[in-house]
């Protein structure tokens, strides 16, 4: 199968990563597999396992797809109609959540199961990462600290509750995605020496960082579509401390991390609750990785080729509450 990924983002990863860190794990897997990929990509970015097409934003992008491609996955919407003015076989992936009520396209694939609901659809893939890419866990360092980690000026992640949750549970805390100072969405600093701040991560810094945490502290404000955060800490061995919504009850069963929208009971939870931090690992490692995640799509890819719209009707967002409540 010759299969395009396309996405308006820089491939490889090279710090924090996020949707484009997933695209470049799916399509090596989906070389594992035997098929045909081609990426078209943001310009400057490469790839030794797969064909480049630099996405020219200038140019119809209709006009940039390979006469040959089977298939093409979008990871982001583009500006026509897919259903009525693209000809070629298509599968769109919804990372994010969309404006209330907007029509998606009929092979919209979402990327946990309440995603895929709350778009009025059945249609999802959990996003799935290569571990290998992450370097090994090591069990027997000392965790010191607990952590974050997300993009802290995004409100909706909630970095102050997450703060307040460690400082409650008088444990250190280590922000990973932020800094002490935010004044991009209102004026946050943070005081507390209890509390560390390292920025944007990646690489070996991130990895050293997770090694040596007890978990994750993640009380979000909102339906979270999925959660890489979430599952590469349980690689970790990290257990999750997080509030119920979204994905969140999918990802985070009661033996891998405790889920509640109260301050209070997570600060408990992190005081009192064990968790074993190798069946974390395990669970992470054997349900979120990259090649289940790309047998997952091969199928959905097999579907719309034998003629199927995954969708009877086109996906659309219901309306819903932007900050959820956190006590």
């Amino acid at each position: 199968m010759k299969i395009l990924l396309t996405s308006n983002t820089l491939i490889p990863v090279f710090t924090y990563g996020g949707t484009e860190r997933v695209i470049w794990d799916l399509g090596y897997e989906l070389v594992q597999l035997g098929h045909d990929v081609t990426f078209l990509v943001a310009p400057g970015s490469k790839c030794d396992f797969a064909r480049v097409i630099p996405f020219d934003k200038e140019i119809d992008i209709r006009r940039q797809i390979p006469s040959d491609t089977d298939i093409v996955h979008f990871h982001f919407n583009p500006n026509f109609n897919l259903d009525e003015d693209f000809s070629k076989p298509y599968a769109f992936t919804e990372h994010g959540n969309t404006a209330p009520g907007t029509d998606l396209p009929f092979n919209s694939i979402f990327i946990s199961r309440d995603h895929a609901l709350r778009h009025q659809s059945n249609q999802y893939v959990y996003n799935g990462l290569k571990w290998e890419s992450y370097g090994p866990v090591n069990f027997e360092q000392p965790r010191r600290y607990h952590h974050f980690l997300g993009k802290a000026a995004w409100r909706v992640k909630n970095v102050t509750g997450a703060i307040d949750v460690a400082l409650a549970a008088q444990v250190r805390l280590a922000v990973l995605g932020g800094n002490r100072l935010n004044i991009k969405r209102g004026f946050r600093f943070t005081w507390s020496r209890n509390v560390e701040f390292y920025g944007m991560v990646g690489g070996q810094q991130k990895s050293s960082l997770m090694n040596g945490s007890n978990g994750l502290i993640f009380p979000v404000r909102w339906h979270e579509p999925f959660g890489l955060a979430v599952i590469e800490s349980l690689y970790f061995g990290c257990p999750v401390f997080a509030t119920p919504y979204g994905s969140l009850p999918e990802l985070v069963t009661p033996e891998y991390g405790h889920l509640s929208s109260s301050k209070a009971d997570l600060a408990n939870a992190i005081g009192f609750m064990k968790f074993n931090s190798r069946d974390c690992h395990i669970y992470a490692r054997e349900n979120f990785n990259a090649a289940r995640m790309a047998e997952s799509y091969v199928n959905k890819y097999e579907q719309i080729l034998d003629g199927k719209k995954l969708s009877l009707a086109p996906p659309k967002l219901a309306p819903f509450q932007k900050f959820l409540p956190w006590n």
